[in-house]
């Protein structure tokens, strides 16, 4: 090749490179060959990795990757190679002296698949996944539940593992965490918590594939290359720095064989909570850790089972409403009744776990539309031109992020416009709202056409409050536990009086719940509630006619206390 041709293909080097780092403005620039070696490199290397430009020529880039994003990377690259470019994804790097740096990646590809990479990165704030879809969180942790890891964990491993790339998920316990907790004081607790969700963050795939999965039981998405004995004993080094007493508590761990080619991403994610749920149950001391994570195959079969059963349930209606009242405090009247499901393959057995899975698998919002079917069939069973039966049916905070469920509601509602007065809705599960001023949307929705609605779980947590101050609702219902805890509590009743004046001046009524006994009664009504619900006035039941006359009935005709 002489001269002038030499000159003319290193102009188009030149020129391939300058269009391609167009594409990637950032403060540091590379050139990355098919096996990832750096070929070119600019901008503030010495800022970032403490070294000069033209030492980094020849480096292999994904020694410049933190070990726990490597999987991650190597997705991004075989993704640039197919697509041709990508922007805008948060990694971590390792930059001087060893310091892990959060950086946003751009690449561009101009020739793809075989072409060469060019990458520019730039300093950036942490952003998770979390974060971005505004996914419920564990408080002090900062970790995922256990559905939304799930839902995380699987849409990861199917990337990797199709760009020929390899990562595990492993699960942590801590059998005496409860033990460790009772030993510290209350700010002992929350730095140990803060720190052991912080050092599982920062081991997991793209700092954020983490879950604390129940007390002292985690997961984490890793890179296969991660040592997780050495995981264990930091997070047992943790604990030891934590305990007064300095034993600290042991750490066991699993990893789970996820061959997830012949595995859709939804049935992985299923088959994920699964295994999640297997484990948050299961008892300290028993050894099956190994049992939950030796095979995932048979865990997702097992999950699609599962929800199979669970569709056919929904969709043959194999449930029924029991009926439970719920009463004005001073003169006993039933205001309305709250509806709560039966499963007619499980009777007498508490629906609490079987919901529990519906919600963890995405199916809630199926289950929630047919039992507002089924409460509506049955009320027009009685005459249209009466209010004096009235019915509340539960939605879960998960449903209303649902737009079938919304719409498919509306039409249910506008096609039997008598359900007026008469259908209330009442939301569970509010933490799992994810955006507030949609769920707020479709309160007053309801509200606007006529619907009354109610808040569940008030008093339950912190976040209570703050669902109070978006949410337009018409009733809270107060928390069991919350109605237990200020009986007992010396202060308990100052503060539940006080959340029933703060719902009096906002013109929202409230509801005490699981009021077993006639002195919760009476706290109770001492305290402002407007209404009460419980076992003193009978189990949930089928049939309305066990509520007339009204068990306990003669409790409202004694003359209150002044």
């Amino acid at each position: 090749m002489n001269d002038s041709a030499v000159r003319v293909e290193a102009l188009k080097v030149d020129r391939d490179r300058y269009v391609s780092l167009a594409f990637c403005w950032a403060d540091l620039l590379f050139e990355i060959d098919q096996t990832f070696n750096i070929v070119f490199a600019a901008g503030a290397t010495q800022a970032f990795f403490g070294r000069p430009q033209e030492t980094l020529v020849g480096t292999n880039f994904r020694d410049l990757i933190a070990p726990a994003d490597l999987p991650l990377v190597g997705q991004l690259f075989k993704q640039i190679a197919r697509t041709g470019r990508t922007q805008d994804e948060s990694i971590r790097v390792i930059g001087a002296q060893d310091n892990q740096l959060w950086v946003s990646l751009a690449a561009y590809c101009l020739s793809p698949p075989d072409g060469n990479l060019f990458v520019g990165l730039r300093k950036s704030k942490p952003v998770d996944k979390a974060t971005a879809l505004s996914h419920p969180r564990s408080e002090g942790t900062n970790l995922y539940d256990s559905s939304s890891f799930a839902e995380l964990a699987a849409d990861r491993l199917k990337k990797i593992q199709a760009a020929g790339e390899s990562a595990q998920v492993t699960l942590l316990s801590i059998p005496g965490m409860e033990a460790l907790e009772q030993r510290l004081d209350l700010q002992s607790n929350k730095i140990l918590t803060h720190s052991v969700g912080e050092f599982l963050r920062a081991n997991s795939v793209g700092g954020d594939s983490a879950a604390k999965v129940g007390t002292g039981r985690f997961s984490i998405l890793h890179a296969s290359t991660t040592k997780i004995a050495e995981v264990v004993d930091q997070i047992e080094s943790l604990t030891r720095r934590a305990d007064p007493s300095g034993r600290g508590a042991a750490v066991e761990s699993a990893t789970m064989t996820m061959d997830a080619d012949d595995i859709s991403e939804e049935d992985l994610a299923k088959g994920l909570v699964y295994a999640l749920n297997k484990f948050r149950e299961t008892g300290a001391g028993d050894v099956t850790l190994k049992d939950l994570t030796a095979n995932m195959s048979s865990l997702v079969g097992e999950a699609v089972v599962e929800v199979n059963k669970f569709k056919s349930v929904v969709s043959q209606a194999k449930f029924y409403v029991a009926l439970q009242p719920i009463l004005q405090i001073h003169t006993g009247e039933i205001h309305h009744y709250e509806a709560l499901c039966r499963f007619d393959a499980k009777p007498g057995e508490s629906p609490f776990k079987t919901i529990t899975f519906a919600e963890e698998t995405g199916l809630i919002h199926d289950f929630d539309f047919a039992m507002a079917k089924k409460v509506v069939d049955w009320l027009s069973k009685f005459p249209r031109n009466s209010d004096k039966t009235r019915v509340a049916v539960n939605v879960s905070g998960f449903s209303i992020g649902k737009p079938v469920y919304i719409d498919s509601l509306m039409w249910l509602i506008k096609d039997n416009p008598w359900t007026q007065g008469k259908l209330m809705f009442e939301i569970t599960e509010s933490s799992r709202m994810s955006d507030l001023d949609t769920a707020n949307n479709f309160i007053q929705t309801l509200r606007g056409r006529g619907y009354h609605v109610c808040l569940d779980d008030f008093g339950a947590g912190a976040a209570s409050f703050q669902y109070l101050s978006v949410l337009d609702v018409d009733v809270v219902k107060l928390d069991g536990s919350a109605v237990k805890n200020a009986q007992r509590a010396v202060k308990g009743r100052a503060f539940l009086s006080a959340l029933t004046e703060l719902c009096r001046r906002m013109h929202v009524e409230t509801i005490a719940e699981m009021v077993d006994t006639e002195e919760t009664l009476e706290f109770c009504r001492d305290c402002g509630c407007s209404y009460v619900q419980g076992f003193l006035f009978g189990k949930p039941s089928p049939d309305i006619k066990d509520f007339s006359p009204l068990p306990h009935g003669n409790l409202f005709k004694r003359p209150l206390k002044l």
